[in-house]
């Protein structure tokens, strides 16, 4: 008798339910894992898409006025925005332009309580 001769007994019912369990709950794993993927992916592919529609010609020219007397304190870049810290007689103030049109998109004052 060889190896290849060894007889393989058959399941018993409950060995069969319980491959059929395992199989169910290995297609619901792996059909999971897929959908994750697919959500990832879609995610990816629409933040590359999303950023081509993005103007990218020259800009020209653009000039910012202050008030007479403010002097900028400093500026910083966060994300899609350019940041401008000004002191404006002794007020701080925070202006916010869109870094891709230079546009204003926001101003933060602050004040002192009384």
């Amino acid at each position: 008798m060889t190896t290849s001769d060894t007889a393989v007994p058959e399941p018993t019912p409950e060995q069969t339910a319980l491959f059929v369990r395992v199989r169910r709950m290995m297609l619901i794993a792996g059909l999971t894992t897929a959908l994750a993927v697919c959500a990832v992916l879609i995610a990816v592919g629409y933040r590359l898409f999303k950023s081509e529609g993005r103007a990218t010609e020259p800009l020209s020219d653009v000039t910012a006025t202050l008030p007479k007397g403010a002097k900028i304190i400093s500026t910083g870049v966060a994300g899609d925005r350019l940041m401008v810290t000004l002191d404006i007689g002794g007020v701080t103030e925070i202006r916010t332009f869109d870094a891709h049109t230079l546009k204003p998109t926001g101003n933060l004052k602050f004040a002192n309580e009384p």
